[in-house]
């Protein structure tokens, strides 16, 4: 088995409606499967009108998405990764919801996707999307949850 890497967590829950379910240790898990390098990271869980205001005021999208990866240390062979995710529980919910999933699964996957995007992966251009999501997809697999890209 690899070593792992050191990880720094701080967990945020202004939106507290699934603290009980995305305890800290269960964050840690999926985020620990995900590293590559030692991180330093923070992971906060805000509701849509928090959610929406982030994504307007930093990427010009005035509405809330699923998750939102602020980067520090975007090279991939920084010695350590920095990075705040946000994740916006009413769209994580409604997402799951809709695409039949757990709100565990759909946790998970957002956040072994925002780690990816902390250490410089990207999805902009088909050839990197298909890395990250054959990665996003290994991941999952050994935490034990569903390819979340299989029925597409």
């Amino acid at each position: 088995m690899p070593a792992k890497n050191k990880l720094s967590l701080s967990v945020q829950y202004p939106d507290p409606r699934l603290q009980d379910t995305l305890t800290r240790p269960r964050l840690r898990r999926w985020v620990q499967a995900a590293l590559f390098a030692p991180t330093e990271l923070t992971i906060r869980f805000v509701d849509a009108q928090e959610g929406q205001a982030l994504n307007r005021d930093y990427r010009g999208k005035d509405y809330p998405t699923n998750v939102l990866t602020f980067a520090y240390t975007e090279d991939q062979d920084a010695e350590t990764t920095q990075a705040d995710i946000i994740l916006c529980t009413d769209v994580l919910q409604r997402e799951a919801a809709e695409q039949g999933k757990s709100v565990l699964a759909h946790a998970a996957h957002l956040i072994v996707h925002g780690v990816l995007h902390a250490q410089g992966y990207d999805h902009e251009v088909e050839e990197e999307a298909q890395e990250m999501e054959a990665i996003e997809a290994d991941i999952l697999a050994a935490l034990g949850l569903p390819n979340p890209y299989a029925e597409r």
